[in-house]
């Protein structure tokens, strides 16, 4: 047991924490086969490991009696609650006590805070957060999906040069291709930022094939699409509503007739794969890229 990966997990993190990120640990500690070290708050934790009434042997608590808000300001909780769960979390990916920090707790402090204790990878001036789009029957790697509100043209070249790396050697997708959102696809449209970026990426070695319009992103237009935080983050909100929208509409107009109810019924299993498919909870991790550590 002590060979398998330990995963640090923040226990702290998210609208429903602790109890679903316990749940989900205890999940994850038995049918993945890895060891869960949850971090955060022992007490509240303990509790919901009793109200389980689970505690596997590869799960281990580490205390951690502070939490980083939502609507704290990133960079300051970071600096000054040293014993925050996602602090410690983090603290012990540097120290190699874990193999991996898992969080889903206020992205701007996991940003601030790896770039503290992990630093950046040597060339890349801004991690970037990638958000894994599933759709036109494949992955596609959209980002920034929040870390980075504003954009310099060589951050996108330097997110499309790691996303790239990211797809081809994790989802083994041989030479990905690299789009750049835009509001046209000719190489004339857009701000002087995104002008500059698509002549970087022309001249960088990707596999760049141009700008890539907000239509295209969940038609799967390519492999890795490259944008700033504040427009990724709207995109993926928007992706996010519409696919609700789409569910609801259609539960509602199912049982608007009698025979729609049958039909309904008849197609249950493929309503209930197609919500499952686009459920962004199914999807809702992706790896923030550019520091030293996973």
């Amino acid at each position: 047991m002590a060979d398998e990966p330990l995963i640090a997990l923040d226990a702290m993190g998210g609208d429903n924490a602790p109890g679903a990120i316990v749940e989900g640990a205890v999940t994850a500690a038995r049918q993945l086969g890895v060891r869960v070290a949850l971090v955060g708050q022992t007490e509240a934790v303990e509790w919901e490991l009793a109200r389980l009434a689970a505690r596997p042997d590869s799960i281990t608590l580490v205390d951690a009696p502070e939490v980083i808000e939502m609507d704290e300001h990133p960079a300051q909780a970071a600096r000054q609650k040293k014993q925050s769960s996602i602090v410690v979390g983090l603290r012990m990916l540097k120290q190699r006590e874990a193999d991996a920090f898992v969080s889903a707790g206020n992205t701007g402090a996991i940003m601030a805070g790896a770039i503290m204790h992990l630093g950046r990878v040597r060339g890349i001036e801004r991690p970037s957060l990638v958000g894994l789009l599933p759709f036109a029957g494949k992955l596609t790697a959209f980002l920034d999906v929040g870390a980075n509100a504003d954009a310099r043209p060589e951050y996108l070249l330097q997110w499309a040069q790691m996303a790239a790396v990211y797809m081809e050697h994790v989802w083994k997708v041989e030479r990905p291709s690299v789009g750049l959102l835009n509001i046209g696809e000719e190489e004339s449209k857009g701000n002087a930022v995104v002008q500059e970026a698509y002549e970087l990426l022309e001249a960088s070695g990707l596999d760049f094939i141009g700008n890539v319009e907000g239509r295209d992103v969940p038609l799967g237009g390519a492999d890795v699409i490259v944008t700033d935080g504040f427009t990724g983050n709207v995109v993926v909100k928007t992706m996010e509503g519409t696919a609700d929208l789409i569910m609801s509409e259609l539960r509602a107009a199912i049982t608007s007739r009698p025979w729609y109810a049958v039909a309904g019924f008849v197609l249950t299993p493929a309503f209930g794969a197609l919500r499952k498919k686009f459920d962004y909870r199914e999807y809702g991790a992706g790896p923030l890229l550019g520091v030293n550590g996973l």
